[in-house]
Order: C-alpha cells, then structure tokens, then sequence
C-alpha cells in the first residue's frame, strides 16, 4: 500500500474521531442548555407575587404551576350612532406620545428566552427576560441622542432599578412611530381602566371560543365554547399578554369562570391594526363582548322583531353554531331569538333559530342605504330587503307543493300572485291588456329572471311567462 493511501486512511480516521466528539458535546451543551431553561423557568413560575393585582386566574386554576411545556397564551345598528366602550375610554398612544410615569408589565414570549430585551443602566449589563417577568416598569422617557443607537429608560419598581431597551435604529424619531414599540412590555394602563369600568357589569358573549387556566404559570389554558348572547358577569380583570394586555374574567349564570385576553388602545401591542381583523378578531373587546348596558338600547329599538318569525327572500351567507360560514336557501324560515349591538355602525346581529332547532346568526342593518354592485342596487344586508316577516309555509294562497320550485325562483302556470311575488320579489311594473289579462313586469336581474308574466284577471293565476 502507497504512503499517500496510508496517510489518507489515518487522516479518515482521525477526521471521524474529532466529529464524533464535537456531536458528543453538543448533544451535552443541548442537554444542558434545556435542564438550565427547564430550571429557570421553573424558579419564575414560583416566584410571582401573590399580591400583585394584575395577575389574575379564573376559579379552577391549579396553584401549583406546571413548567413542563412553554407555550405562548391565545392562540389556541342603530338609528343614532354610538361611541364605542374602546372609543370612549381607550387611547392608543404611539412610542412618541409615552409620558414618564407610564407603567408596564414585563410579559416574556418564546423568542424572548433567547432575545435579552432589557439592560441595567447602571452596568449596562443584559438582563435575561425572564427574570423579569410580572415586574413593572415606568417609562422615564428616552435617551443617548447622538449615540449610535437611542435608549427608551425605564425604572422597575420592583428591584428599585434602572434598565433601558436599546432601539434597532440610529434614532428615537426613526422608530418611535412604528407598531414595534419595546417587547414584552404590556400596557397596565388599559388594565386599570378595564378594570375600574368592568368589573361587576354584565356582559353578552360574542365570540364562539374563551379560555379556563389550568394553571397559574401563566401559560396553560383549555379551551370552551361557549353560545352567542350568553349573559356574564365580569369577575376580575387582570394583565393577559404584550399583544393583548387586558385578561377578562367572567362568570356565567351556571357559576363558570372563563377568559378572554383582549387589546383595547393597542399600545404597545406590536401588531399592525390588519392583524386584528381576521385571526385575532376575539382579542379585541366587541369581537369577544357587548355591553349589555349598550345592548338594551338596541333591544329597545327592535325588540318587536324578538320573538318574531321570518324568512329570507334570497339565498345569503349565514354562520351557524359551530361558527362556520354557511349558505342558507331562499324561502328559509327562522325565529328571532336576540339582536345584539354593534356600536359605531349601524348594524346589529340578529340571533336566530331555524325549524329543526339550530342557532344562526346574520349581521343586518334596518338604515336603508343604496350600495353599487349589490342585489339589482339594494342591499342583501339591508333587513326588509332579505326577510319578509311570517312563516312562508302559512301563506294565504301559497300552495306546499310549490314551494320547492318557489325555492328556486321558477314560476309555472297556475301560480297565485302570492306565489309569484314569493318567487321573483315585488314587481317592476304593473300593466293590463285587452283580452281579460293583466301583467307583472320584471325588469332587473333577479335571480337572473327577467320577464313578463300574464295573469287571469278572473282567477288571478298566471297563464304564461314570456
């Protein structure tokens, strides 16, 4: 064998040991880092302050934390225009408009574990978040002008110390205005004033999902469901996350405890306002509750339509009780159990109960408005254009074998004038002719019908459609 091959054979070998043992000792730094993570966690889930005010459970809660898994929380009209609870109470103040004294809680997330946010002043050293977790911070204002990168100063309260958050960008002006705001800090003053306006006032549930804790480590919760309109007394309101600080409790007449998290100004949630429309739509207050203060004015209004029968006279989109969107069939009938509010607009949602016993609900509005583009220029959502009160099945001279064709928008000789408007809705215009017959002209495309239709005058049933 050549020394060339030899020599390669020995530099293989060798090669072989150094990875097997640099595998070897990252498989003990990993070992090491997750027994160190495991145990920092576990001394701050016993390490919070029982008599911190902002930190709240509901009833069921284990006190004995659980710090076998990290996960972070929640994810799991009217005639005369109204301010909104958020509205009248809640201001969003961007990084700009903070002023010294502000206070905020320190609410790690996952990624924070990793990302040190915070640094004493007085050593410039970086601080791990979670050994601050559930301390409070109040804002003093922001320095270091000219320097590479600007402070924003803090003092905790708690330790009596001075910290700063040290920006990404050159200067306070740069960020100052963006939605990033400082991490893990959570807006206490949104929890105050939630907690002065709330507390003892009945709500109505809105949202199909709230949340029980499991334990008091902040983390573990299950998930409820819970029927739209349920009446619930808020318990307690306490701190919830950096995204959304304001933890609901409420309590249901059966003695149930459950949450939601919610953000009402959005101060430092470090969300843009689009994320709040779809995926996170329960986390802001009128997507989880109403007043139910603010609902009696509009039961008040409409409670005539309580109670009442109707059905649609147009195939529309509804959502049904496990919350997905549905289409429900013309001709549908329905009983009207709840209108809830929707303060700032003028819509309301009606809560609803078909024949075979299943819950409904549809955004409506009873404020007549012309909208380009909808059902022949009337709205769909509009109440009178898409129910017609009664039950359709009881209608003088509508007939039960026509109703499936009824359904379906079809006219056919021998149809009532009932049973045509049934059908095809109000007529255009109205005419007669000379041979005994009169006519109900339609000129807009609905349901994709335009027609004349020729009536007996005697009998007053249709003899043909044209």
């Amino acid at each position: 064998m050549s020394r060339l091959a030899i020599n390669s054979k020995i530099l293989c070998k060798f090669a072989g040991a150094i990875n097997a043992e640099v595998n070897s000792m990252i498989r003990k730094l990993v070992f090491i880092t997750v027994v160190l993570l495991q145990s920092t966690l576990a001394l701050q889930a016993q390490t919070w302050d029982p008599d911190n005010k902002y930190l709240v459970w509901t009833k069921n809660v284990k006190l004995v934390p659980e710090t076998n898994a990290v996960a972070e929380v929640g994810d799991s009209a009217v005639a005369e225009e109204q301010v909104s609870f958020e509205d009248k109470f809640f201001k969003f103040y961007s990084l700009c408009e903070w002023m010294p004294g502000m206070k905020f809680m320190v609410l790690p997330e996952k990624k924070d574990l990793v990302i040190k946010t915070f640094a004493k002043r007085e050593t410039d050293e970086l601080v791990g978040s979670m050994t601050l977790r559930y301390k409070i911070m109040e804002y003093r204002g922001h320095s270091g002008k000219g320097l590479l990168h600007e402070r924003v100063d803090f003092h905790c309260i708690d330790d009596d110390t001075d910290y700063y958050y040290e920006l990404p960008t050159a200067t306070f002006e740069d960020y100052c205005n963006s939605k990033f705001g400082v991490p893990t800090l959570a807006y206490l003053g949104d929890v105050d004033i939630a907690n002065r306006e709330l507390v003892g006032k009945t709500l109505l549930t809105v949202a199909e999902e709230y949340n029980i804790d499991t334990n008091s480590n902040g983390y573990g919760f299950e998930k409820i469901s819970m029927p739209e309109g349920t009446p619930v007394t808020v318990m307690a309101v306490g701190v919830g996350t950096r995204h959304f600080p304001v933890k609901i409790i409420v309590e249901d007449k059966q003695g149930r405890q459950f949450f939601q998290n919610v953000a009402f100004s959005r101060t430092n949630s470090g969300l843009r306002d689009e994320e709040f429309e779809e995926d996170n739509r329960k986390h802001v207050f009128h997507g989880s509750f109403v007043m139910e203060s603010d609902n009696m004015a509009v039961s008040d209004t409409y409670k005539k339509y309580i109670g009442q029968n109707v059905y649609t006279l147009y195939a529309t989109k509804m959502i049904d009780e496990l919350g997905q969107q549905k289409s429900v069939k013309r001709i549908t009938p329905f009983t009207i159990d709840q209108i809830l509010a929707k303060l700032g607009t003028n819509y309301v949602t009606l809560m609803m109960t078909d024949k075979d016993g299943k819950k409904w609900k549809k955004d409506v509005t009873f404020v007549q408005e012309d909208v380009a583009g909808d059902i022949d220029g009337r709205r769909e959502d509009y109440f009178f254009t898409l129910f017609a009160e009664g039950d359709a099945r009881y209608i003088r001279n509508v007939r039960e074998e026509n109703m499936e064709a009824i359904r379906k928008g079809h006219v056919r000789a021998g149809f009532t004038e009932e049973e045509v408007q049934l059908a095809l809705g109000e007529p255009d215009g109205k005419g007669k002719t000379s041979n005994g017959l009169y006519t109900w002209v339609y000129k807009a495309a609905i349901h994709e019908h335009r027609c004349t239709v020729y009536f007996y005058a005697k009998s007053r049933t249709v003899k043909s459609i044209k």
